[in-house]
């Protein structure tokens, strides 16, 4: 999944989706909610799919494909909307050398507001040299 997220996120996000993806670099915007946000319903809405068609429509290879986006959007919520970005006042006091690098990358992320000249797509695989 994280190739994936990688993939989408410099491709898609910073690619032709970037109207929707622009707000969570540069917020122009008073509300708590972000345009960037209906890509975590869109696989939300995907890995319910892939549920259904395990469950209803007895496609065996849905349920790992559901389960793999679910413990992903899952795994966003928690490092990246809670941990990194702090939209919720948790996970605050976490300090140890994974975190860091994956705060260190984002941050390198976050530098460039335009789509253009970006670096770090990934969340949770982040080059060595931000452990250092």
């Amino acid at each position: 999944m994280e190739f994936n997220a990688w993939f989408t996120h410099k491709y898609i996000m910073h690619g032709f989706l970037w109207s929707l993806h622009k707000d969570h670099h540069h917020k122009d915007h008073d509300s708590w909610f972000e345009r960037n946000d209906a890509f975590f319903i869109f696989y939300a809405v995907v890995s319910m799919v892939c549920f259904y068609l395990w469950s209803y429509e007895g496609i065996w290879f849905t349920l790992p494909i559901g389960l793999g986006i679910l413990a992903y959007g899952i795994a966003y919520f928690i490092v990246h909307d809670i941990f990194i970005h702090q939209r919720f006042k948790w996970l605050r006091n976490i300090d140890n050398k994974y975190a860091r690098g994956v705060r260190r990358a984002h941050k390198i992320h976050h530098k460039h507001l335009g789509k253009h000249k970006g670096e770090n797509f990934g969340m949770l695989i982040v080059p060595f040299k931000y452990f250092k």
